[in-house]
């Protein structure tokens, strides 16, 4: 008798010890752990507003860290007793606890990690697990096998109760088998009240048996239908549910929709069971060993009838699912072609092939030399005077307008566009492939063509006022590469950049103006190019130089525009507030409209899409 006094006392002070793991037992994932198995794409993911357990490895094993809300660590005796009987469960559908651990100033609970997620998880991915071949009824009432059997077992142990069942905390391992999770520690972790609450615990805070038993009637269904939590056609407002059971108002309870009606006979037997989970009183609510019995006995009678074993019904599940997974990686690899093909175009519109092919095989673009280029710059005489005079919307159609043609003219020659600033145009020849001496006569020609086009150009809103730009070329050596993390672009850096700049700078209206560096490599070349020379030119930070005007080429005819005289120069700069000014007040006497709201161009087409958001009748706003 003093013996087993003894034994006593020992056995209720060792239950009333607990100690942590200690924090350097819990080793961070690699990054290919971190994710449990879905065929979901990225933007499927996104949606899932779930958030996301803390994970960890533990004992070589990975594991969930869920946060016990206990910032020092000292449990009560109550607690550390509800602690060691977590660590004695062991069963197959039940999640193992391993302990408790302080990470920071944080508790953790460790908890066995189920690769699938939980079942709510699979409930909502009907991509990885479809309804017609692996959700089927036989599957359904597997899962809800797997709960009973692990309630039954948690029921009958010291634990005695779960507080929280729901479906959120139905875990799904590698095997598809179901496990329950976040059971006990109830004088840790309170319930809270939610949809799986049952009506007596809504009414008064506490937790049950039978309290389980209803919320294994609200995941059961969950399952069976595959629809949101407490589904009924008749209410979508989670308050109002959750008000409406906990009421009892009404001549029979406020329970989800389960209709009897239309389900077979093998349904039936399974209706039935779930609705007598939820009833109102609790006495009347069947206990975990009498739904396991149930579900077991209509388990064995769907295997007699279909003369299936249950590995043959097991092999047979798996080659479904592994069909559909093919099937599924095969549309998923589709997609994802088309989506890189798309990914790519759009990268060779914003930066040079050989740029995105090292961006994407190594990560970087090592800068180079070219030791020889051409350079091509243009801008529009009296840009700030026409921005002043137009809307912001106006500037852009016409940019938009002068630019997509520009563009369309370079896919006809071997150039590269570097970019646009306002009104400025930079193209080159010569990299990121060089090209020998055919980046000179590949700009030459292009700035005659844009120069023809410029001739017939004609603005929307102020038709009728000339339009006129300045063209510097220029050639020589030049650095190229890739600048910044964020939104990379493709620079060019050099005296050869910045003499481009200034021929632009200091040339004519509709002039090509050209260095002598250019035009020498044109002299090495087959092609008989027209020019003059201009005389010296003094250009910022070189001195004085011989320049040169390009009009043509001896075998093909450009009509290119008539340059305007130093007086005619003279007189649009000096004028060209006015005759803006006439030509809207024209407009606006002839009765023409403000533009419309419009929709310009479209990516398909690779042109630039905007919508015009505000449009006057008031044209006297522009002035």
């Amino acid at each position: 008798l003093l013996f087993l006094r003894k034994y006593r006392r020992d056995n209720e002070r060792r239950w009333k010890k607990w100690s942590h793991i200690p924090p350097e037992e819990i080793l961070p994932l690699e990054t290919s752990e971190t994710s449990h198995v879905s065929l979901k794409i990225d933007e499927d993911k996104r949606r899932d507003t779930t958030q996301r357990l803390r994970q960890g490895k533990y004992d070589k094993k990975v594991v969930i860290l869920k946060d016990l809300k206990n910032s020092d660590g000292n449990f009560s005796e109550k607690q550390k007793i509800e602690l060691n009987k977590l660590l004695q469960i062991d069963y197959y559908n039940l999640t193992k606890f391993y302990g408790t651990v302080k990470i920071d100033t944080m508790i953790f609970g460790v908890i066995e990690y189920c690769e699938r997620g939980s079942l709510r998880d699979v409930l909502n991915d009907k991509i990885s697990y479809p309804d017609g071949t692996f959700m089927d009824w036989e599957f359904k009432i597997s899962v809800l096998y797997d709960i009973a059997k692990g309630m039954s077992y948690l029921h009958s142990s010291k634990t005695e109760v779960h507080g929280r069942l729901k479906s959120t905390n139905c875990v799904v391992d590698n095997r598809m088998v179901v496990k329950i999770t976040d059971f006990g520690c109830n004088s840790i972790l309170p319930p809270r009240k939610d949809l799986w609450t049952a009506p007596e615990h809504l009414r008064h805070a506490d937790v049950s048996q039978k309290g389980d038993v209803y919320s294994y009637g609200i995941i059961a269904q969950e399952i069976i239908l595959r629809r949101e939590t407490f589904y009924t056609g008749h209410c979508r407002d989670n308050r109002e549910k959750l008000y409406r059971v906990e009421s009892g108002k009404g001549a029979k309870p406020f329970r989800p929709d389960l209709t009897l009606e239309t389900v077979g006979e093998r349904q039936m037997e399974v209706y039935t069971l779930v609705k007598s989970c939820w009833e109102e009183d609790p006495e009347k609510r069947p206990d975990f060993k009498k739904i396991e019995s149930t579900l077991a006995k209509i388990f064995s009678n769907f295997h007699g009838q279909t003369n299936e074993s249950y590995m043959d019904t097991l092999i047979r599940r798996l080659q479904l699912y592994s069909r559909n997974l093919e099937h599924l990686v095969e549309e998923r690899t589709e997609l994802y072609k088309a989506e890189r093909d798309r990914a790519d175009r759009l990268n060779f519109m914003l930066l040079p092939r050989p740029v995105v092919k090292s961006l994407k095989e190594t990560g970087l673009v090592e800068p180079e030399l070219f030791e020889e280029v051409t350079i091509y710059f243009s801008d529009i005489v009296g840009f700030t005077t026409l921005c002043r005079y137009s809307t912001p919307m106006e500037v852009v159609d016409m940019l938009n307008d002068i630019y997509k043609n520009f563009d369309h003219i370079l896919d006809h020659h071997d150039v590269y566009k570097v970019e646009t600033i306002g009104d400025a145009y930079m193209v080159v020849s010569g990299l990121p492939k060089r090209n020998g001496n055919r980046h000179a006569v590949d700009i030459s020609m292009m700035a005659l063509d844009i120069l023809s086009f410029m001739g017939s150009f004609e603005l929307r809103h102020l038709p009728g006022l000339p339009v006129w730009i300045r063209i510097g070329i220029h050639s020589g050596p030049c650095a190229a590469g890739v600048v910044g993390i964020k939104m990379p672009r493709y620079c060019l850096f050099g005296d050869t950049v910045n003499t481009a700049s200034r021929m632009e700078s200091t040339g004519l209206p509709l002039r090509i103006h050209v260095s002598g560096s250019t035009i020498n490599i044109l002299k090495r070349t087959d092609c008989q190019f027209q020019y003059e020379e201009r005389g010296e030119t003094y250009l910022k930070g070189r001195g004085t130089e011989i320049t040169y005007w390009l009009t043509g080429t001896e075998d093909k005819k450009y009509n290119l525009p008539t340059p305007p005289s130093v007086e005619n120069q003279q007189r649009l700069q000096d004028d060209l507030a006015e005759m803006i000014t006439n030509s809207l007040q024209k407009r606006e006497n002839e009765g023409s409209k403000a533009q419309e709201l419009s929709r310009v161009g479209s990516y398909r087409s690779g042109t630039l899409e905007y919508l015009q958001l505000v449009s006057t009748d008031d044209f006297t706003t522009y002035v």
